[in-house]
Protein backbone atom coordinates (compact mmCIF):
# COMPACT_ATOMS: atom_id res chain seq x y z
CA UNK A 1 0.00 0.00 0.00
CA UNK A 2 1.51 3.30 -1.06
CA UNK A 3 -1.20 5.74 0.01
CA UNK A 4 -3.37 5.79 3.14
CA UNK A 5 -6.35 6.72 0.92
CA UNK A 6 -6.21 3.14 -0.45
CA UNK A 7 -7.35 1.77 2.91
CA UNK A 8 -10.81 0.21 2.88
CA UNK A 9 -11.22 0.00 6.65
CA UNK A 10 -13.54 -2.45 8.32
CA UNK A 11 -15.32 -1.24 11.47
CA UNK A 12 -14.59 -2.61 14.90
CA UNK A 13 -16.86 -5.49 15.95
CA UNK A 14 -18.66 -4.98 19.24
CA UNK A 15 -16.60 -6.14 22.21
CA UNK A 16 -13.24 -6.07 20.40
CA UNK A 17 -10.53 -3.65 21.51
CA UNK A 18 -7.05 -3.15 20.12
CA UNK A 19 -4.36 -1.79 22.44
CA UNK A 20 -0.69 -1.02 21.88
CA UNK A 21 1.65 -2.85 24.24
CA UNK A 22 3.61 0.29 25.08
CA UNK A 23 5.59 -1.45 27.81
CA UNK A 24 7.83 -3.77 25.83
CA UNK A 25 8.26 -7.30 27.16
CA UNK A 26 9.89 -9.82 24.83
CA UNK A 27 8.25 -12.79 26.60
CA UNK A 28 4.84 -11.37 25.68
CA UNK A 29 5.83 -11.09 22.01
CA UNK A 30 7.11 -14.67 22.09
CA UNK A 31 3.80 -15.82 23.62
CA UNK A 32 1.77 -13.95 20.97
CA UNK A 33 3.93 -15.41 18.20
CA UNK A 34 3.31 -18.92 19.51
CA UNK A 35 -0.40 -18.43 20.25
CA UNK A 36 -1.25 -16.98 16.85
CA UNK A 37 1.36 -18.73 14.74
CA UNK A 38 1.14 -22.32 15.91
CA UNK A 39 -1.54 -23.42 13.39
CA UNK A 40 0.46 -21.79 10.57
CA UNK A 41 3.78 -23.40 11.44
CA UNK A 42 5.40 -20.27 12.82
CA UNK A 43 8.08 -22.15 14.66
CA UNK A 44 11.41 -20.87 13.36
CA UNK A 45 11.71 -18.14 16.01
CA UNK A 46 10.70 -20.38 18.92
CA UNK A 47 14.22 -21.83 19.02
CA UNK A 48 15.77 -18.39 19.57
CA UNK A 49 17.32 -17.40 22.89
CA UNK A 50 15.85 -14.94 25.37
CA UNK A 51 18.56 -12.47 24.38
CA UNK A 52 17.62 -12.70 20.70
CA UNK A 53 13.93 -12.28 21.50
CA UNK A 54 14.65 -9.31 23.73
CA UNK A 55 16.81 -7.66 21.08
CA UNK A 56 14.03 -8.17 18.52
CA UNK A 57 10.94 -7.23 20.53
CA UNK A 58 12.19 -4.44 22.76
CA UNK A 59 13.86 -2.22 20.19
CA UNK A 60 12.53 1.17 19.16
CA UNK A 61 11.86 0.05 15.58
CA UNK A 62 9.18 -2.47 16.59
CA UNK A 63 5.70 -1.80 17.98
CA UNK A 64 3.10 -4.36 19.07
CA UNK A 65 -0.70 -4.15 19.31
CA UNK A 66 -2.97 -6.77 20.87
CA UNK A 67 -6.65 -7.39 20.14
CA UNK A 68 -8.77 -8.38 23.13
CA UNK A 69 -12.26 -9.80 23.15
CA UNK A 70 -13.97 -10.08 26.53
CA UNK A 71 -10.56 -10.04 28.22
CA UNK A 72 -9.05 -12.80 26.07
CA UNK A 73 -6.29 -12.27 23.53
CA UNK A 74 -7.97 -12.48 20.13
CA UNK A 75 -4.94 -11.60 17.99
CA UNK A 76 -2.06 -9.23 17.48
CA UNK A 77 0.14 -7.42 15.02
CA UNK A 78 3.67 -6.08 15.04
CA UNK A 79 4.81 -3.11 12.99
CA UNK A 80 8.47 -2.81 12.09
CA UNK A 81 10.11 0.38 10.85
CA UNK A 82 12.02 -0.24 7.60
CA UNK A 83 14.48 1.90 5.62
CA UNK A 84 13.15 4.44 3.13
CA UNK A 85 10.19 5.44 5.35
CA UNK A 86 8.44 2.09 4.99
CA UNK A 87 6.58 0.10 7.64
CA UNK A 88 6.28 -3.68 7.49
CA UNK A 89 3.49 -5.58 9.17
CA UNK A 90 6.00 -8.03 10.62
CA UNK A 91 3.44 -10.37 12.20
CA UNK A 92 -0.34 -10.35 12.03
CA UNK A 93 -3.00 -12.84 12.96
CA UNK A 94 -5.77 -14.10 15.17
CA UNK A 95 -5.68 -16.69 17.93
CA UNK A 96 -7.24 -19.92 16.61
CA UNK A 97 -10.49 -19.69 18.59
CA UNK A 98 -11.20 -16.21 17.15
CA UNK A 99 -10.84 -17.05 13.46
CA UNK A 100 -14.11 -16.73 11.57
CA UNK A 101 -15.69 -14.19 13.91
CA UNK A 102 -15.12 -11.14 11.69
CA UNK A 103 -12.19 -9.77 13.68
CA UNK A 104 -9.45 -10.07 11.04
CA UNK A 105 -10.67 -7.28 8.79
CA UNK A 106 -10.77 -4.76 11.60
CA UNK A 107 -7.44 -5.89 13.06
CA UNK A 108 -5.77 -5.46 9.67
CA UNK A 109 -7.46 -2.07 9.26
CA UNK A 110 -5.97 -0.98 12.58
CA UNK A 111 -2.54 -2.31 11.58
CA UNK A 112 -2.64 -0.26 8.39
CA UNK A 113 -3.95 2.86 10.17
CA UNK A 114 -1.26 2.64 12.83
CA UNK A 115 1.44 2.06 10.20
CA UNK A 116 0.40 5.16 8.27
CA UNK A 117 0.38 7.22 11.48
CA UNK A 118 3.95 6.15 12.27
CA UNK A 119 5.43 9.10 10.39
CA UNK A 120 7.11 9.35 8.08
CA UNK A 121 5.59 6.50 6.09
CA UNK A 122 5.63 6.13 2.32
CA UNK A 123 4.66 2.46 2.01
CA UNK A 124 3.16 -0.32 4.16
CA UNK A 125 3.80 -3.94 3.26
CA UNK A 126 3.48 -7.49 4.50
CA UNK A 127 4.74 -10.93 3.46
CA UNK A 128 2.29 -13.79 3.15
CA UNK A 129 2.55 -17.33 1.86
CA UNK A 130 0.46 -20.39 1.11
CA UNK A 131 1.00 -21.65 4.67
CA UNK A 132 -1.06 -18.72 6.02
CA UNK A 133 -4.83 -18.88 6.50
CA UNK A 134 -6.64 -19.28 3.18
CA UNK A 135 -8.37 -15.93 3.74
CA UNK A 136 -5.19 -13.93 4.47
CA UNK A 137 -4.50 -12.69 0.95
CA UNK A 138 -8.17 -11.84 0.36
CA UNK A 139 -8.21 -9.81 3.59
CA UNK A 140 -5.07 -7.90 2.57
CA UNK A 141 -6.57 -7.12 -0.82
CA UNK A 142 -10.00 -6.22 0.60
CA UNK A 143 -8.34 -3.64 2.85
CA UNK A 144 -6.70 -2.04 -0.22
CA UNK A 145 -3.29 -3.69 -0.36
CA UNK A 146 -1.93 -4.73 -3.75
CA UNK A 147 0.33 -7.61 -4.70
CA UNK A 148 3.81 -6.27 -5.28
CA UNK A 149 5.70 -9.48 -6.07
CA UNK A 150 5.12 -13.22 -6.04
CA UNK A 151 7.75 -15.89 -5.67
CA UNK A 152 7.59 -19.64 -6.08
CA UNK A 153 9.93 -21.75 -3.99
CA UNK A 154 10.85 -25.02 -5.62
CA UNK A 155 11.35 -27.78 -3.07
CA UNK A 156 14.64 -29.64 -3.37
CA UNK A 157 14.55 -32.90 -5.25
CA UNK A 158 14.71 -36.06 -3.10
CA UNK A 159 18.34 -36.68 -4.06
CA UNK A 160 19.50 -33.15 -3.15
CA UNK A 161 20.91 -32.55 0.33
CA UNK A 162 18.79 -30.23 2.47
Amino acid sequence: MTDPAQLNAKPCPEGLSVVEAEEKEFRFNRYLYQLVGEPWQWNDKLKESDETWQEYAERDGLRTWVAYYRGAIAGYFELERQPNDEVQIAYFGLAPRFIGRGFGGHLLSRALQEAWQWSPCQRVWVHTCTLDHEGALANYQARGMQIYRTEVDTPPSPDEPT
